[in-house]
Order: structure tokens, then C-alpha cells, then sequence
């Protein structure tokens, strides 16, 4: 059977999953992704309180409701899950491929950084996390936030008010919306990974910016908008364990499958250029995901405490498992290993973190580092795709891991809700088909119009000189 009616096969079955326990009676809906205030709060009336907002009304609130405390943690958060990009991702990314594309793989997730927080301010907001109307309310948002509209402080007298999000009404809305900007930044940069040294810069660019808004946008609306599809269905993702990672994976096979493989893979050496900046790269993406994971609390409390403890200890576990995998393996622990591992890991217990306690994110470390080792070596080689920095393998496996077994796992004494594997089935289902499709779609619309990939002469020579005039030397 080739490597093509395989991966169709695996994802028609990934897609009958959800549809084959629709009606199972242990898949009762559970509590939202993040688990936000019961409604937005307002000057009069306390968020318990308060309705849900309709879709086009803004929430403004006395800068007296603000806390202090969360808004500082969130402003805190939103810069440690950029560092997660650059420099972090950016130097992960750039330390394992060759040395003719170290620039050219720094430049790309500078530029995405770039690019998304733009069609963010556009409409991906509001796209995302505003309420939707009509029949596609479950699936995208509305535009009541189109270029940030009503996003407002207004300085009084007397009073002074601001907006706040329905989502997180203790902290500026201008802070909420910052803090999703450095995911919806961080997802499709992680794509990059998959078609490391073979895709044209500005077919990427085109390609991270409809995919931001036709994939991401919608799949985060689905999961963490209390009226999304998946949300309703009691899907749980913490902080992005299927809007970021499974999002992200399942694009980056699409892309290894419309690309190609690399020239001369499998028969010639491709050293990474440099360990000591993936090492560092790693480093930092680990201590940016505690912004990540506790940061998805929303507030300065003991959600965002347990998260942050739960992120360290599956972290960890992942980074071990790993480890001693390649060493029974190989004969040899490596550095790429157990740093590949780490990463592992923080995608795994991402879903999880703010529904588990230390114990069960041990074990959902471990079980994600021997997991994500099979997926990046023997799983990869057997089906034959030129996955480049094992973007699939790491983001897209650890996040369908951690996915499930926050379903197995999740702490109803934590979260307030009990974990449900068909549940989770959902949201792993609807994301592997709809953001492998879309994302194949859109690649092939790019391939036949502008074209996907640099020429033969220019990817033997290198992306650093062939695409942006520069080099290392």
C-alpha cells in the first residue's frame, strides 16, 4: 500500500471516529477550554451575574474591575509566549538544519510574527474570539472586532472605563487579545518545520496568511468561544493542545506531502548546522510555555499555579522518556533527543495542564516522549515522508496524545468537569480532517499559481543566497 492511500486511510478512519460515538451518553458536554468567568462582567453587576454578549455589543467595564494582579501575570504571559517564537522556535528551528538555511529558517518565523500580527489587528480577533451569528456562529466569529473596533479606554473626569473580553473579564481586553495573538503567531510557525529548506519565502508567506485565518482562526473559534462547535460538544483543550499543535502538525504533513522530499533525502548526510542553538532554542520555548499554559488561566490564581506545575513535571518526564528510548535504541542519549523530548512533552501536557494534577502530567509526559520518538524515527521512515525538523511528529502526534489522554485523565476536583476519551475524539477528529484538507487545498492553489517550491539550483545552493542574498559567512 503506498504512503498516499495510508495516511488517507488513517485520516477517513480518525474522521468516523467522532461520528460512530456521537451519541454516547459518557460524552457529555464538559467545561470550557480555559475555563472563563460564567459571563462578562460589567460596573453594575458581577460576572456571575451578568448575561452573555450579544454579538456585536462591546463589554465596557470601571477600570476598578480590573485586577491588578491578573493583568500583570497576563502582560507577563503574552511576552513569554512570544519569546516562545522569537527568539525561541526561531533558534529550535534554525540550529537543526543545514548552515545554507540558518537564515532563511530564522527568517521565516520572524516574518510570520510579523505578518499574522497584522491580519490579527485585521480580523482574525475577531474571527476567533467574538461571538458569532447565524447558522456558522459554532464555527467563526463575527467582525465586531474587524481592525480592533471597540477595543477601547476611555479617560473621564470621573471614571475611567476600558473593554474586556467575555472570555477573561478581570484583566483589558487589549491584554486578552495580545496574549491570543502570540499563539495564533506561534501556530503556523511551527508549520515551518515541515518544508524546512525547500519552500519559496513568498509562497510561505501567502501560505501562513490565508491558513491563519481559513484554519486557525475558525478551529480556535470551535474550541475556546464558550458558543464554538467543539466547545458546546464539552471538547477540552486547556491551551492549545488541538488549536495549536494538532492544528499545526496536520498542516505540516500536508506540507511534506505536496512538497516533496528534499533533495538527496535518505541518500545523502544533512547535519544540523549547529546543536548549541537548538539547545538554546529549546531552553527558551520551555520557559516560554509556562506563559503559555499558566498564562491560559487567565488570572494570577491556583489554576494558573497547578498548570505551571504540571507543565514542569510532564516536561520532564517527556524529556527522560525520550532519552532512554534513543539510548535502548541507538546505544547513545543525544542532545537533539532529549531536547526534541522537552518539546514533546510541553506539547502533550498543553490540553491537559489546567485539568490534571503532577502525577497523571508524569505520566502523560512519558507516554508522550516514547510516542512522539516512534512517530519522529521508525513511524516517519515507514510511511516515507520528508518531514524535515519532525514538525508532524512532535506537534501533531504529542498533541493527538495529549489531546486523548487529557479525556483519560482529567481531574474533575481540578477542573469541574470529568474527561471524556470519545469527547476528545471530537476534537482531535475535526481537527485532523478540516485542517488537513484546507490546508492541502490551499497549498495546491499556491503550487498551481505561483509555485511552492525553490528550483533544484536554488535549493542545492541554499535558501540564505538563492532567497534573501545573504549568508552565514
Amino acid at each position: 500500500m503506498s504512503t498516499w492511500c495510508r495516511l488517507v486511510c488513517a485520516l477517513m478512519l480518525l474522521l468516523a471516529m467522532p461520528a460512530v460515538w456521537a451519541d454516547d451518553p459518557s460524552a457529555a458536554p464538559a467545561s470550557t477550554a480555559a475555563a472563563p468567568p460564567a459571563g462578562p462582567v460589567t460596573s453594575e453587576a458581577p460576572a456571575s451575574a451578568a448575561a452573555p454578549p450579544g454579538p456585536t455589543e462591546p463589554i465596557l467595564v470601571g477600570a476598578d474591575k480590573i485586577s491588578a494582579g491578573d493583568t500583570a501575570w497576563m502582560l507577563t504571559s503574552t511576552a513569554l509566549v512570544l519569546m516562545m517564537t522569537i527568539p525561541g522556535l526561531a533558534l529550535f528551528y534554525a540550529g537543526m538544519v543545514r548552515k545554507k538555511n540558518v537564515l532563511a529558517t530564522l527568517m521565516q518565523s520572524f516574518a510570520c510574527t510579523c505578518i499574522v500580527t497584522i491580519l490579527w489587528w485585521v480580523i482574525g480577533y475577531s474571527w476567533a474570539f467574538t461571538p458569532g451569528a447565524g447558522v456558522l456562529k459554532g464555527f467563526i466569529g463575527g467582525s465586531t472586532r474587524w481592525l480592533m473596533n471597540g477595543m477601547s479606554f476611555v479617560h473621564g473626569e470621573t471614571d475611567n472605563k476600558l473593554t474586556v473580553s467575555h472570555l477573561a473579564v478581570t484583566i483589558p481586553e487589549t491584554v486578552y487579545a495580545m496574549f491570543q495573538m502570540t499563539f495564533a503567531i506561534i501556530t503556523p510557525a511551527l508549520i515551518a518545520g515541515a518544508f524546512a529548506d525547500r519552500m519559496k519565502f513568498s509562497a510561505m508567506l501567502i501560505f501562513m496568511s490565508v491558513w491563519s485565518l481559513v484554519v486557525y482562526a475558525p478551529i480556535a473559534h470551535m474550541v475556546w468561544e464558550p458558543t464554538g462547535w467543539l466547545n458546546v460538544k464539552g471538547v477540552l483543550d486547556y491551551a492549545g493542545g488541538t488549536v495549536v499543535h494538532i492544528n499545526a502538525g496536520i498542516a505540516a504533513l500536508a506540507s511534506c506531502l505536496v512538497l516533496g522530499k528534499r533533495i538527496g533525502y535518505g541518500k545523502e548526510s544533512m547535519p544540523p548546522y549547529n546543536l548549541s542553538l537548538t539547545f538554546i532554542g529549546a531552553s527558551l520555548l520551555w520557559v516560554g510555555w509556562f506563559g503559555f499554559n499558566a498564562g491560559s488561566a487567565g488570572a494570577a490564581d491556583g489554576r494558573a499555579g497547578m498548570a505551571m506545575l504540571a507543565t514542569q513535571m510532564a516536561t520532564a518526564a517527556a524529556a527522560l522518556g525520550w532519552m532512554f528510548a534513543e539510548w535502548i535504541s541507538k546505544g547513545k542519549p543525544s542532545v537533539l533527543g532529549i531536547a526534541s523530548g522537552a518539546v514533546a512533552g510541553l506539547v502533550a501536557i498543553t490540553p491537559a495542564s489546567g485539568f490534571v494534577g503532577p502525577t497523571a502530567a508524569v505520566i502523560i509526559g512519558l507516554i508522550a516522549g516514547v510516542v512522539c520518538y516512534i512517530a519522529a524515527t521508525s513511524l516517519k521512515h515507514a510511511l516515507g515522508y520528508d518531514d524535515s525538523l519532525d514538525a508532524f511528529g512532535v506537534h501533531g502526534i504529542g498533541g493527538i496524545v495529549g489531546a486523548l489522554l487529557t479525556g483519560v485523565f482529567a481531574s474533575k476536583e481540578i477542573s469541574g468537569s470529568e474527561g471524556s476519551v470519545l469527547t476528545q475524539l471530537w476534537g482531535v477528529g475535526t481537527t485532523v480532517v478540516y485542517g488537513f484538507i484546507v490546508s492541502y487545498v490551499i497549498l495546491i492553489v499556491i503550487d498551481k499559481t505561483i509555485g511552492l517550491r525553490v528550483t533544484e539550483e536554488q535549493e542545492r545552493q541554499g535558501l540564505d543566497i538563492s532567497l534573501h542574498g545573504e549568508s552565514l559567512e
